[in-house]
């Protein structure tokens, strides 16, 4: 039975790696998400199966977590918003993390419960070879260090160390993805909790690093338990300074640690699904935040320490001149004369759930001979993808979505670029200004069209805080107003063409 036991797990690590894999492209990122969703079935119901399973009390107790979990999930799943899934991905890595977490301490209690136990069976065991008391054979070893082995002992040195470091990179992700959810859903605005937040940041982790050391060696639960509050805490204290314009690679940077805690503690347990796939899924979200972070043109460091995108210090001198509107009529009128259309979309129009009427907009365009394209910038939106999932919702076509460094250069022969609820990605002053704190973050030069129309409820600064100098150029206009109902309004000046 133990044969397919793992020769099913190995079969569902297949599915997580073939399922990851289609993710990479959206033709074939649903295919790939029913892939990894059977590799998972498969893993959880293998599990009935496992020789160290038995009891039905064990039995009843999966059972009730899967269906408390699943039924949470596809309730959750199925109710929420387009704009709301940035926290819902938030909120599922953590849950990955604090899962390896509790694995990890399931098994260092487990290990604590068995050493009083293997100290009375070695001083039974000397007793008699000795012929001297119980009591004198448990100080003789206690004296020898063989009582105070630790959990090291217990678990073996290889298994304790993946462990404990699972068990401090679950905690941080567990707790930071909470504090991410909390700040992506408004409900924490604050950019740190105690004065000096990144002073006491080093210190929390350099006692993490202290307890976790001592949890190899120790016999005590209570090193544990303050080893795993410190953990929660400096996940909390991590996330709490990293402002709303890193949240893409914070989320992306905390995926790579949950797969890394799920890896670890795989081998803790001797689970071959749970080490192959906490390993890609560690290696793929470790690659997608170097990304990130390089398209952003700052270093991970940068993002974790420097506190950028927090409302502190996000401002620099106003761009010069004035916003000139336009009415969403003239602006769609405009753009059905046009030749060459390139429209931008952000994480506003997912607030205005305006990529239906869009994609409606740009069919009439095409009804007329326009050439549209998308241009998708890498960190546009709460989170990778964001804006790739709402244009395909949508049902805009792969083929006419692009990549920034695939569709910057086409902007100058442009004709008409439309911004839609983006900000920071489309900011001149990160191409132009050296002191504006954005400086050196590459953008897309939609300045550089013939027209730029920005669709945009106010005029107000992006998720950085900083002034965007496109919105006072000479070629902007500004459609200001709901963008579904600003998409409306273009839609029928065309029809009434």
């Amino acid at each position: 039975m133990n044969f397919v036991v793992q020769l099913s797990y190995l079969l569902a690590a297949v599915l997580f790696i073939l399922g990851l894999k289609a993710m990479s492209s959206p033709r074939t990122a649903r295919k790939g998400i029913m892939w990894a969703g059977a590799g998972m079935v498969l893993a959880t119901l293998v599990t009935f199966l496992h020789p160290a399973v038995h009891g039905l009390t064990n039995y009843v107790l999966i059972v009730i977590a899967i269906a408390t979990a699943g039924g949470l999930a596809w309730w959750s799943g199925r109710r929420v918003g387009m704009t709301e899934m940035p926290q819902m991905v938030a909120l599922y890595n953590g849950m990955g993390g604090g899962a390896a977490a509790a694995i990890a301490a399931v098994e260092m209690l487990r290990a604590l419960r068995t050493l009083p136990n293997d100290l009375q069976v070695r001083a039974e065991a000397l007793a008699a070879d000795a012929d001297i008391s119980v009591q004198a054979a448990t100080a003789a070893l206690r004296a020898e260090g063989a009582g105070s082995v630790g959990i090291a002992g217990a678990l073996g040195a290889d298994v304790a160390i993946l462990a404990i470091l699972g068990a401090l990179i679950g905690t941080v992700a567990f707790s930071g993805s909470l504090i991410a959810w909390a700040k992506l859903d408004g409900r924490m605005k604050r950019s740190q909790l105690v004065p000096g937040q990144q002073i006491v940041n080093i210190v929390v982790f350099a006692l993490a690093v202290l307890f976790g050391i001592l949890t190899f060696f120790t016999d005590s639960a209570l090193v544990v338990a303050v080893f795993f509050a410190l953990g929660l805490l400096f996940g909390v204290f991590v996330a709490v300074p990293i402002g709303g314009a890193d949240m893409p690679v914070i989320i992306s940077l905390f995926n790579a640690l949950t797969g890394l805690a799920v890896g670890f503690e795989g081998y803790a347990i001797g689970n071959p699904a749970m080490i192959i796939a906490g390993t890609v899924v560690g290696a793929a979200g470790t690659l997608l935040t170097q990304l990130m972070a390089k398209a952003m043109n700052r270093p991970l460091t940068n993002v974790l320490f420097a506190g950028w995108g927090s409302s502190e210090g996000a401002s620099s001198e106003g761009p010069a001149g004035e916003m000139k509107d336009i009415s969403a009529e003239d602006a769609g009128i405009m753009m059905a004369y046009a030749e060459r259309v390139i429209i931008v979309p952000g994480y506003g129009m997912a607030v205005a759930q305006a990529q239906h009427k869009i994609w409606e907009f740009v069919e009439l365009l095409q009804d007329r001979g326009v050439e549209v394209k998308f241009a998708i910038h890498p960190v546009a939106g709460r989170m990778p993808g964001h804006m790739n999932v709402l244009l395909a919702e949508a049902g805009v076509p792969y083929d006419m979505i692009f990549d920034m460094e695939d569709i910057n250069e086409e902007f100058a022969m442009t004709d008409v670029a439309v911004v839609i609820g983006a900000n920071d990605v489309v900011n001149p002053a990160a191409r132009d200004d050296p002191s504006s704190p954005i400086y050196g973050m590459p953008i897309l030069n939609v300045d550089e069209a013939e027209n730029v129309m920005v669709i945009k409820r106010g005029g107000g600064a992006g998720f950085s805080g900083v002034e965007n100098h496109l919105f006072y150029g000479e070629n902007t206009r500004m459609v200001f107003g709901d963008g579904q109902k600003v998409a409306g309004g273009m839609v029928q000046a065309v029809k009434g063409l």
